[in-house]
């Protein structure tokens, strides 16, 4: 019986790669790039690159949405202050999945889901939630996940060291960024 496609939201390598063993026997996985919240751009590129080496090695093609880092920053702009887990990576996570689920649409893919449930700092019921709108809305399968869960976290940082992928100190918006710098003007003045 062949395998049903899904187009997999995907930010990084690292996030990639546990995620993708967990689907591969289940789906064909799709994974797509598209996020206009990393900053600055070489970030971005650098994040790009690694995810086109991995998927290039594993015979898998990768699909790649628009960088246009404005219409993201006009969409999160007034929550801006708020840290992450707020209403600020809400509106960044449907901004992505909206995409997401509009490449779907286009492409005949009959399901949606995203890496982004395996990082600690992401909340997964968060991003299923929106999810679970989205599918509703486009009438297209949401697959909702907490890639976290056993182990996921520490299984991608084991898979990062194995194929010595990079991995980032922040979610990848520039807000991120500066509240971890802890010499930031930013941290100080709001962290």
């Amino acid at each position: 019986m062949a395998q049903r496609d899904i187009l997999l939201h995907t930010c990084c390598a690292p996030c990639f790669s546990h995620s993708y063993e967990l689907l591969k026997d289940s789906f064909k996985v799709v994974p797509y790039y598209y996020n206009p919240n990393i900053s600055p751009e070489r970030e971005y590129r650098k994040r790009l690159s690694e995810l086109e080496s991995y998927t290039g090695d594993i015979g898998v093609k990768l699909h790649i949405g628009n960088y246009d880092i404005r219409e993201w920053t006009g969409r999160v702009k007034p929550f801006r202050f708020l840290g992450e887990r707020s209403e600020r990576c809400w509106h960044c996570y449907r901004f992505r999945l909206e995409e997401s689920f509009r490449f779907a649409e286009e492409n005949g893919f009959e399901i949606v889901a995203t890496v982004l449930s395996i990082s600690p700092h992401k909340d997964a019921s968060m991003i299923n939630e929106i999810g679970r709108e989205l599918e509703l809305k486009h009438g297209i399968a949401f697959l909702e996940a907490d890639f976290k869960k056993n182990n996921g976290f520490k299984k991608s940082v084991e898979l990062s060291r194995e194929r010595g992928f990079y991995r980032q100190r922040y979610c990848g918006c520039i807000y991120s960024k500066m509240e971890r710098d802890k010499n930031s003007i930013w941290y100080k003045k709001y962290g």
